[in-house]
């Protein structure tokens, strides 16, 4: 299924769920880091506020992969992690659609 390709109204799906997906876990990053920040007391909490966004950069560039032979793996996996509900992938093909929840599943 990865290899299937994608219409011109697919890819406009694929793109806005993506970019709201990307765009609301770096609103939580963001909003962990904040937190975490104003908290910090000691200078080497400093270090702890850093590595969370290490890894947190980290975990997102993995996860976020814009291309179209990943993007069923992307969208399962922001489905399993209730990032993305199964209504904002509408529009695209039913065969993507049980692939993707396949994926969810796992």
């Amino acid at each position: 299924m990865p290899s299937a390709k994608w219409s011109e109204s697919e890819k406009r799906v694929a793109r806005r769920v993506f970019a709201a997906a990307l765009q609301r876990e770096l609103a939580d990053v963001m909003d962990e880091f904040k937190r975490r920040a104003a908290t910090a007391k000691e200078p080497e909490d400093m270090w702890a506020v850093e590595q969370f966004l290490a890894t947190a950069r980290r975990e997102i560039d993995s996860k976020y992969d814009w291309r179209y032979s990943q993007l069923d793996l992307v969208f399962g996996r922001l489905l399993r992690e209730g990032r993305i509900g199964e209504g904002d992938l509408q529009g695209l093909s039913e065969d993507k659609l049980v692939y993707i929840r396949r994926v969810a599943s796992l």
